[in-house]
């Protein structure tokens, strides 16, 4: 054990010393941050131009809509290009996206469908992005580093989620929105160039029946493959539906919930909320670390049926307890427990998921999240309106049924 803990401090810092790695740590963590700054940008331009919340309504979701739409497309571009090409792509035109929006705010020309076209240009560069940050890092760090690599960034992308908004939004205080944007595009013309420098393997064409290099699928063909490919694995298909359960946990009760809950049962306002969703971010960073400190192959399986039994029972404890300082360290447990699964789970699929497949069985998993995003956020709103211990109770019995489920299979109990 000692030997364990000694050493759990190099093994988690051992893919910094690859140059590769940083690069690509430093461009994820830049294009992170100009995702948070472009939330804040376009929400307070918006307001400042229209003074309508419905009108910010529309140019969030013509942002969301296209993302959630070309993500498929974007994971089978992956697999049929280079991800780091397509990173450096929608990096730089996020750039210029963001640029010529802050141009036009400073120079008083800036439309409301300006920014609605904005948004949606936005919105369908970055779905490109995601997915093949995922993809790319098997071709840049060995194998028995990914769990430390995946954990580093992972609490770089945690930490950058939490900062960007808030110097977003400092800078807009201390400026005006739109040198927001010129900020964002800074950011992401420096995310592509870090990239950029990023050096590959190079991947192994694949080969059909006959030993030769297959031909390439249309674009379709390749979309239903990825489909097909996660459902067809029971292993892969119950990673993919916890992570989807968690999707669902984070967006509908870790806002509306959140939100209710300070409000109503510990009447402690925004500043209550603020310590919430503080603890839920320091422990998913604390736990992402830990996980790659550990490092090792445990069983995934077990470890995605505890991740799912864990958030069940804080789900419990938050309709139940009405104590600030009990709420607050149950929602630090549950960040960590997210952190921690989702450094070995991510760490599998890279593994075990051939990379001609992988971005399209990563972009798979990102759309699920993307379209129970707003179920959850309808149905716990819903819940909340009525009562907010059964909106955490049904979250709970969610869980639980996902954990059970996941030790009734034994192929994935076993997963390593």
């Amino acid at each position: 054990m000692a030997t364990t803990l000694t050493d759990a401090g190099p093994r988690l810092w051992a893919p910094v010393r690859h140059r590769s790695f940083r690069l690509l740590w430093t461009g994820q963590a830049l294009s992170l941050l100009g995702d948070g700054f472009s939330v804040v940008a376009f929400s307070w331009i918006t307001l400042g131009l229209t003074g309508s919340t419905l009108a910010l309504g529309y140019v969030l979701a013509f942002q969301a809509v296209p993302r959630a739409l070309f993500t498929l497309v974007g994971g089978s571009l992956g697999d049929s290009m280079s991800p780091r090409s397509l990173m450096v792509a929608s990096s730089w035109t996020r750039a210029v996206l963001m640029a010529a929006v802050g141009v036009a705010g400073l120079t008083g020309n800036l439309t409301v469908w300006m920014l609605c076209a904005a948004a949606a240009a936005f919105g369908t560069v970055d779905a490109f992005f995601q997915p093949a940050r995922v993809s790319v890092l098997p071709s840049v760090v060995d194998d028995d580093l990914l769990t430390p690599a995946n954990a580093l960034m992972g609490a770089g992308a945690r930490t950058a989620a939490v900062v960007g908004p808030a110097v977003g939004g400092l800078v807009i205080a201390l400026t005006q929105a739109p040198v927001a944007f010129l900020v964002d595009a800074v950011c992401f013309a420096l995310c592509g160039l870090c990239v950029a420098r990023v050096r590959t393997r190079p991947r192994a064409p694949r080969a059909g029946a006959d030993g030769a290099p297959e031909k390439q699928a249309s674009l379709a063909a390749r979309i239903r493959e990825g489909i097909t490919y996660t459902t067809r694995d029971p292993r892969l298909r119950t990673v993919v539906v916890l992570d989807t359960a968690v999707n669902f946990c984070y967006a509908g009760p870790f806002t509306v919930g959140f939100a209710t809950l300070a409000d109503q049962v510990l009447r402690g306002g925004s500043a209550t909320l603020g310590v919430l969703n503080g603890s839920l971010a320091a422990g998913a960073v604390l736990g992402t670390l830990a996980g790659g400190a550990l490092g090792g192959r445990p069983r995934v399986g077990l470890l995605v049926a505890a991740l799912a039994g864990w958030l069940g029972a804080g789900m419990a404890v938050l309709g139940l307890v009405h104590s600030t300082p009990v709420v607050v360290a149950t929602v630090l447990a549950m960040g960590f427990a997210i952190g921690f699964q989702g450094v070995f789970g991510l760490s599998w699929i890279q593994r075990n998921i051939p990379q001609d497949v992988l971005a399209r069985v990563v972009s798979v998993d990102m759309v699920l999240g993307y379209a129970v995003a707003p179920l959850s956020l309808i149905v716990c709103g819903a819940l909340a309106g009525r009562d907010v211990s059964a909106l955490f109770g049904v979250v709970a019995a969610v869980l639980a049924a996902t954990g059970l489920a996941v030790l009734g299979s034994r192929a994935v109990r076993e997963m390593r």
